[in-house]
């Protein structure tokens, strides 16, 4: 295939708002052979490893470990980070084992298994040396008991009131300077959508431009006041940034679901900022389908349901923010019409979750 074809660099912003990233296109075993070689590099002797959903929350809770147990003013251990997201934390894990010491320190961070058949590697890993895990989801019950059963330190705080990061800081025994409060206070109103701060912002873009070392590095010194080279770097990236978001929200449609008003829309574009602007305009629920397949929910005052949501649809989360990939994709041939239709069957069955969820408040008021 012609490189050019998708090219971030070439693509133009109408293109490039209905098309996944060019990542999208490599298959997975390119990526599992890198993801080895990285972990392999990453975990060479390293004391402590932390595997982080890598965007600001769990990159949040890396700083923090980091200063901890790392070299500078910590224990001394070199601290190895292994990304994951919610789809790929068995692998991560499984790489963990296969390439860290015997007996090494692993912090889980910002994640929350599905079901107990993820947790196959992570039993191996805590019965050779200490496990932690800080994590603010919404947990299934019987998960968590296996967790915590398999000799797990396992540190859930209320998905409402706490982020990963806040989380990290008041279970690690160590007397964190101001600012790495302040970095978890900012990392919250980021996290947790409570949009009161406006450098929680740059924390969220940040983590999501820059390589995850360069983010941990710099709120490790910095805290959540990002420096002038930073700000300068992060107002040339928002110039693109707000074009797409600009696109996504001129396609949104708007319906009507029991008491709720839905707002719908596709793009590859910064799910915050959309949903943001949707409820402004008078949504009590927002639902951004991207190109690559998956789709983030993000709800209000109004609607604080949106894992529910998620749940049927593959996914879970939050209250207020939660996201989830429908399966309905079993060749290129769906992403084809996914691309063509911009997202028009995965829109379709995440509204259908939402209609569920009136069935089920009517069936209960049935029964009553």
């Amino acid at each position: 295939m012609d490189d050019s074809l998708i090219d971030d660099d070439t693509l133009s912003i109408a293109r490039k708002s209905v098309l996944p990233g060019e990542g999208f296109f490599y298959p997975n075993s390119f990526d599992e052979e890198r993801a080895d070689r990285e972990a392999a590099a990453a975990l060479a002797g390293a004391g402590t490893v932390v595997v982080a959903d890598p965007d600001a929350d769990g990159l949040g809770c890396v700083a923090l470990i980091e200063v901890a147990f790392g070299g500078d003013g910590g224990d001394g251990d070199d601290v190895a980070l292994i990304g994951a997201g919610p789809y790929d934390l068995p692998e991560a894990l499984g790489r963990v084992g296969a390439y860290a010491d015997p007996g090494v320190q692993v912090f889980v961070c910002d994640l929350c298994p599905d079901d107990e058949s993820e947790l196959v590697a992570l039993r191996r890993l805590a019965e050779s040396g200490e496990v932690r895990w800080f994590d603010h989801h919404q947990w299934d019950d019987d998960v968590a008991r296996s967790v915590r059963a398999a000799g797990v330190d396992l540190v859930v705080g209320d998905s409402e009131e706490e982020c990963s990061t806040d989380v990290a800081l008041r279970s690690l025994d160590f007397d964190f300077d101001e600012r790495y409060r302040d970095l978890a206070a900012v990392t919250r109103d980021h996290d947790l959508w409570l949009r009161e701060d406006p450098r929680s912002d740059d924390l969220a873009d940040f983590a999501y431009w820059a390589d995850a070392a360069e983010y941990v590095e710099t709120v490790t010194e910095h805290g959540p006041d990002l420096p002038d080279e930073v700000e300068e770097y992060l107002a040339e990236r928002r110039i693109e940034k707000d074009a797409l978001i600009e696109r996504a929200i001129d396609r949104a449609e708007v319906t009507e679901i029991g008491p709720w008003t839905v707002g719908v829309t596709y793009g590859r574009c910064s799910q915050n900022e959309v949903a943001q602007t949707l409820r402004e305009g008078g949504t009590d629920a927002s639902v951004i389908v991207k190109p690559a397949g998956s789709a983030s929910i993000r709800g209000s005052e109004a609607f604080e349901r949106c894992h529910e949501v998620a749940r049927q649809v593959n996914g879970g989360g939050h209250p207020k923010a939660a996201g989830c990939k429908p399966a309905i994709y079993d060749d290129m041939l769906d992403y084809a019409h996914h691309w063509s239709t911009q997202g028009a069957v995965a829109k379709r069955v995440i509204l259908a979750a939402f209609e569920r969820l009136v069935e089920i408040e009517r069936e209960a008021d049935e029964t009553r």
